[in-house]
């Protein structure tokens, strides 16, 4: 049986970036790429859904002056995607981001539950499969400021300096994007434990959230990085799924230039010392020797937090977020010995630059298991 054919419309939102490219790391899938003007272009689209085993269908309109643009775009959007179906006589199974929304009287809400009704109606009368997932309120890395979500907005501000504002301090039910994509991904393999049956070939799942917190204690924890680890260099501890979740998040809003950052060297006739990390949290610290010319590393983490410190020698390290071009580099001396942190969803390497053995101390959160590395090899370059 060959590899599972899925597309996803709106892979290019926060949402689909995340479930696009934890997917790409599967071996059993082959990616359907989809790009918007495919529903301006009815050929595209349905050259597009013949090739689809699934479809994941994210796209949508969440914001307009005019409320009912929304709800027509949306319906339009789930329309153009059944006609194409049809026009083809495909029968993939559709998946569905809906949202708790639908049973409010906004248009947003409504144009929700229309496209599900409609998806409904398709799956009873093809041999297609439906599936709706009802989606909470939804925090992770790379989200947009001012549009995601409270925690992209308050991450932005607090890693830049800038003064976040409470609205309004209520308990707001959040789910952390890792756990989110991992419920499409048992949806679209069909090991998803929490569908009920809402007609023939027809499936649905209100996925309830993981934390409730209030917006005051999230910003209150965002305050505490900023002042630990920004400030400090502290990693707080991460045993909390929480806490490591809002602080992985936290770290890809952090300004480039934060690094390199300068260790304090404290000399005296017998020589020097540094402290590598002050953590608050279990780990491990490794160290490596690097002969000239030789680069480390090309990989990247999806959940780890990791530190390289350069002690001796020169060393380029390099990083670059999975799925754009942009190169960050940054030059440090064993000289001025300082580190460069590791966020997540970016390659990264070392190399040496210099003419003799340069000596690499590392830290990472988790103690490495090859059964469950997450490590995922791709060149920076």
């Amino acid at each position: 049986m060959g590899n599972l054919k899925i597309g996803i419309t709106g892979q290019a939102g926060f949402v689909g970036n995340h479930l696009f490219t934890t997917l790409s790391l599967r071996d059993d899938v082959e990616l359907i790429p989809f790009n918007r003007s495919y529903f301006e272009n009815s050929s595209k689209l349905e050259e597009f859904v013949s090739d689809c085993d699934t479809i994941v269908h994210l796209a949508a309109m969440n914001r307009h002056d005019d409320p009912q643009v929304i709800y027509d775009t949306n319906v339009e959007l789930v329309t153009k995607l059944i006609k194409a179906c049809e026009k083809t006589d495909s029968s993939p199974h559709i998946i569905f981001s809906s949202s708790s929304q639908e049973k409010k009287d906004n248009l947003y809400g409504q144009s929700k539950k229309k496209g599900k009704e409609d998806f409904i109606k398709w799956a009873s009368s093809s041999t297609g499969k439906f599936s709706s997932l009802t989606i909470p309120n939804v925090f992770g890395p790379f989200g947009k400021p001012n549009y995601n979500s409270v925690v992209a907005t308050f991450c932005h501000k607090v890693a830049n300096d800038e003064q976040p504002t409470i609205l309004n301090d209520g308990e707001v039910g959040l789910i952390y994007i890792n756990d989110l994509v991992k419920i499409f991904i048992d949806t679209i393999f069909n090991k998803a434990e929490k569908l009920k049956e809402i007609g023939v070939n027809a499936f649905e799942y209100e996925i309830a959230p993981n934390h409730f917190v209030k917006v005051s204690e999230i910003l209150a924890l965002l305050k505490k990085f900023k002042k630990d680890y920004m400030g400090n260099g502290i990693f707080p501890n991460l045993e909390s799924h929480f806490e490591k979740s809002l602080f992985n998040t936290f770290r890809c809003y952090i300004p480039y230039d934060h690094y390199p950052v300068k260790y304090t060297k404290h000399t005296d006739p017998r020589g020097s010392f540094v402290e590598i990390a002050r953590t608050q949290t279990s780990g491990q610290f490794s160290f490596s020797t690097t002969v000239p010319g030789i680069t480390r590393g090309n990989h990247f983490h999806t959940r780890k937090a990791e530190r390289f410190a350069v002690i001796k020698g020169k060393a380029r390290i390099q990083l670059r977020k999975i799925g754009t071009s942009e190169v960050i580099n940054y030059d440090i001396s064993g000289d001025e010995p300082a580190y460069v942190d590791m966020p997540i969803w970016y390659t990264h390497n070392i190399i040496n630059i210099g003419d003799e053995e340069l000596i690499t101390l590392f830290w990472i959160n988790e103690p490495f298991d090859p059964e469950d590395a997450d490590t995922y090899f791709e060149n920076v370059e």
